[in-house]
């Protein structure tokens, strides 16, 4: 074990001083290992893979930077509001990890200078440099493990360009947005109230059901039903965002629309 960590100091030592190792340094605050990860991380899939070319593109590591990033934030949310409820922690969670907000932070690291696409995915991919991000979570994940991951996300990304106490009076309306889309894709979204009881501690629950053009998209949960809606919504927006058969249940409605 000892040889094995002065073999990788002395590797990492020769590199430190060599492009892209240097330039990933600075944007990370620690040297990579596996240098392909990162590199992957910043392919986006409107680049046809050839045999020069060694990664592929970032959507599995950005399906893996998601679930992290979750995780992370989730923490970090849970230790900063001690005292809130679920619902509470979990709407500032939301309104950190949308796509808007991911895309926005993204771009104030500088990751669109790193990304690599074609031409036109810049304007046909909305939040490319946002998914970007998570795809590069994924590869620090998977590169040096969970605690720099997490001290990557708490230092470089919420401690410099998130304001917790701001963000989480921020009100967001995810059923408002979700109606938005609706009409601006003439495609009919419905919300129903599918079921009330009482938790056992006598609270009372609301479940709320989403319907895109009659197919059942999502369902939220909470205390009021008001909550419930806006976290039924806010499960069908990261679905409509996300979910590549939801976006081809999409373009087949539009289709028969048109």
């Amino acid at each position: 074990m000892i040889f094995k960590r002065i073999r990788k100091w002395i590797r990492l030592f020769k590199l430190k001083n060599k492009e892209p190792y240097l330039s990933l340094y600075d944007f990370l605050g620690f040297y990579p290992e596996n240098i392909e990860l990162y590199e992957q991380a910043f392919v986006h899939r409107s680049i046809p893979p050839t045999q020069d070319r060694k990664p592929g593109n970032n959507e599995r590591l950005e399906f893996l930077g998601d679930a992290i990033l979750d995780a992370i934030i989730a923490d970090i949310v849970f230790k900063h509001f001690p005292n809130k409820k679920e619902g509470f922690l979990t709407n500032t969670r939301s309104k950190i990890v949308q796509r808007d907000s991911l895309n926005h932070i993204a771009l104030k690291l500088g990751i669109d200078e790193k990304v690599t696409s074609m031409p036109y995915a810049v304007t046909h991919h909305k939040y490319m440099y946002g998914n970007a991000l998570e795809a590069l979570i994924g590869a620090i994940y998977l590169d040096q493990g969970y605690e720099c991951c997490r001290k990557f996300i708490k230092e470089r990304v919420v401690d410099k360009h998130i304001s917790l106490d701001k963000l989480a009076s921020r009100e967001v309306n995810f059923k408002s947005r979700l109606l938005e889309w609706g009409q601006k894709t003439k495609l009919q979204i419905e919300f129903d109230l599918i079921e009330t009881f009482t938790d056992e501690d006598g609270n009372p629950v609301f479940q709320t059901s989403v319907s895109l053009e009659g197919t059942p998209l999502g369902i939220g949960i909470g205390s009021t039903k008001k909550e419930s809606q806006q976290i039924a919504a806010k499960n069908v927006i990261k679905k409509i965002n996300r979910d590549k058969d939801v976006q081809r249940l999409i373009e087949g409605l539009k289709d028969q629309h048109t």
